[in-house]
């Protein structure tokens, strides 16, 4: 990739050769910027040509959606283009009623705003209220339709850790069961055959005596799905009391989001964010191990 920078709003980007036309522009341009994007962005004076240079206006100067709260949340990964906050338990991605705060994209906003950016953080895809791990952001609208684009085509990656009741057999498997809601209540989610896709991918990392350390990827992102299908196979997640699970010694469901990787939108260089793992999550599995 050509090496580019960034001055105010503007993506700075130095072509092979000097277009004068928005075919040669295009032509000219790495497959990240894609027809329409470009069309968009000449109509609306988007694009400047000196010389070789071409100027892309794709960081347009933004007001936050939400009122900016401080709740001193990690960044673990941040560029121009996108960033990877670190969600801890007992937060919201983003609020689900009005006037609702202390969601995260409240306390990436505060991020952004003490930082001297003026941006708009828009998250990708969601993590439960009381699962932990790393939740990806793009940080400009060109940059979000890239990523959604990238979640479409399951170039998203995410991995997670669980800790669940039982001895989980085989230590390798693949759950392929649609989820749909459940009718008798608000919130749960269940297996069922006019349910959405969902596929799970699992191995067991360590056994205990009565519980199992699982590494799980997902292969699709419906509500609830690693906490459905680990259910349903009569492993529910330590904590998750919603799901068939029981508290012992942890006050929500015993998940992490341990890994995250994405194509970044502008190079496709493959990004990879681990996350540490909780205190509470940490803890215990330190008891099980006993």
């Amino acid at each position: 990739m050509t090496a580019w920078r960034r001055k105010g709003q503007w993506l700075e980007w130095t072509a092979s050769a000097e277009p004068s036309t928005l075919e040669e522009v295009k032509a000219l341009l790495p497959d990240a910027i894609d027809e329409r994007t470009l069309k968009k962005l000449w109509h609306a004076s988007g694009v400047e040509i000196q010389g070789r240079r071409v100027l892309l206006r794709l960081f347009p100067e933004e007001s936050l959606q939400y009122m900016p709260e401080w709740t001193g949340i990690e960044v673990l990964f941040e560029d121009d283009f996108c960033l990877v906050a670190d969600k801890p338990a007992g937060m919201k991605v983003h609020p689900t009623r009005e006037s609702e705060s202390g969601t995260l994209l409240h306390a990436v906003g505060w991020h952004l705003e003490s930082t001297g950016q003026s941006c708009r953080p828009r998250h990708i895809h969601r993590l439960d209220e009381d699962t932990t791990g790393p939740v990806l952001m793009a940080k400009c609208p060109w940059a979000q339709v890239r990523l959604d684009e990238a979640m479409r085509e399951k170039k998203v990656e995410r991995t997670y850790v669980a800790l669940v009741h039982g001895r989980l057999s085989p230590n390798r498997g693949r759950v392929d069961a649609p989820i749909g809601r459940d009718r008798h209540h608000a919130t749960r989610r269940r297996v069922s055959p006019g349910g959405e896709r969902a596929v799970t991918h699992y191995e067991v990392v360590e056994s205990y005596r009565s519980a199992t350390l699982v590494r799980l990827r997902l292969e699709t992102g419906r509500t609830h799905q690693i906490r459905v299908h680990l259910s349903h196979l009569g492993h529910p997640l330590i904590g998750d009391t919603l799901y068939g699970g029981r508290s012992e010694g942890i006050e929500r469901q015993a998940l992490h989001g341990e890994r995250l990787s994405f194509p970044h939108p502008w190079s496709g260089e493959n990004i990879e964010v681990q996350s540490p793992w909780p205190p509470d999550f940490a803890a215990l599995n330190e008891r099980l191990k006993k």
